[in-house]
């Protein structure tokens, strides 16, 4: 039985690779937030069950929120499916030598990712000088970070940046443990109804596209889960878009907001079933940002690692 040790050793990646051919079960992350609808949708309609049932595989959910973490599961092969990832995550994997490939688009979702600082706390980027900043590394949020900092003259060198899951990080911000955090979708929500300051969304900084992946070994050696998987998504997708009043009440119920809160962040998150061509050039574009600010160490050739049934036909 495979144990989720989120780690990227050797030894674990071997281990769990010759374990992998007598496996039957399909290990995928379950990633709620932002607004993951078309992930709550397969999960809650038991849709991801019904196309491996024939191949004889049982399905187990994995709460692993961090596209970084996800990558690190992938690469040890406690995971076969990465739900939703961000692409900046896929990125600094593949540039580590963490062979993540792109197998289905998910969302674009500009505003619902946010640099959020506790009320009466800052009031621009510039005035985050010096303070303490929470949330997930390797994400697109940490790329929005870095980002609007580049914009405002400043680095991460000139905050004092905590590691920490969305969960954590809003608790810290709550609490007065940090000066801003790093949000994404009902937490934003959640955390200005609590009086606190958006100080910047990833609008006009980063173009967030979030991603449904695998590691480049099941890819090759399962590629009748991949088809099932995308086959599931789509159901999903094309469910959503027949049901749209439904999905939404069901992803409100889900994340436990209200629907109103729940229609804006479906508004907010752009949905997509494929990528294009722009995300590509956005793509190269956010690697050659995140090398020269030392998010990321090596260059990554984009087009290897997005599976051609990925992209818009």
């Amino acid at each position: 039985m495979k144990k989720i040790f989120l780690t990227a050793a050797l030894s674990l990646t071997l281990v769990s690779a010759l374990a992998h051919a007598d496996d039957k079960t399909l290990d995928i992350s379950y990633v709620k937030s932002p607004f993951n609808l078309q992930t709550i949708v397969m999960k809650e309609h038991n849709l991801l069950e019904k196309q491996v049932a024939p191949l004889g595989l049982q399905v187990k959910w994995h709460e692993i929120t961090s596209g970084a973490k996800q990558a690190q599961a992938l690469a040890s092969g406690d995971l076969d499916i990465g739900g939703v990832m961000n692409t900046s995550s896929v990125l600094m994997a593949n540039g580590e030598g963490n062979p993540v490939e792109i197998i289905a688009g998910v969302s674009r979702p500009t505003d619902t990712f946010a640099i959020v600082a506790a009320k009466n706390g800052a009031k621009s980027i510039a005035d985050l000088k010096g303070k303490k900043v929470a949330g997930p590394k390797g994400t697109v949020l940490h790329q929005t970070l870095v980002a609007a900092l580049v914009k405002n003259g400043l680095s991460m060198n000139d905050v004092q940046f905590i590691q920490m899951d969305l969960p954590q990080a809003f608790a810290a911000l709550q609490s007065g443990e940090v000066d801003a955090a790093l949000l994404a979708a009902s937490m934003v929500i959640k955390a200005e109804q609590e009086g606190d300051k958006v100080l910047a969304t990833a609008d006009g900084l980063v173009v967030p596209k979030l991603v449904m992946a695998s590691s480049a070994q099941v890819v090759k050696n399962h590629p009748d889960w991949i088809k099932a998987t995308i086959a599931a998504h789509d159901e999903a997708g094309a469910w959503i878009k027949n049901n749209t009043v439904e999905a939404i009440a069901l992803g409100a119920k889900v994340q436990g907001i209200s629907v109103a809160d729940a229609q804006k962040l479906y508004d907010w998150s752009h949905f997509t079933q494929r990528l294009n061509q722009g995300d590509i050039a956005s793509m190269k574009d956010d690697i050659q940002f995140m090398i020269q600010n030392d998010m990321m160490r090596n260059d990554v050739d984009v087009n290897k690692i997005i599976l051609p049934q990925a992209m818009e036909q």
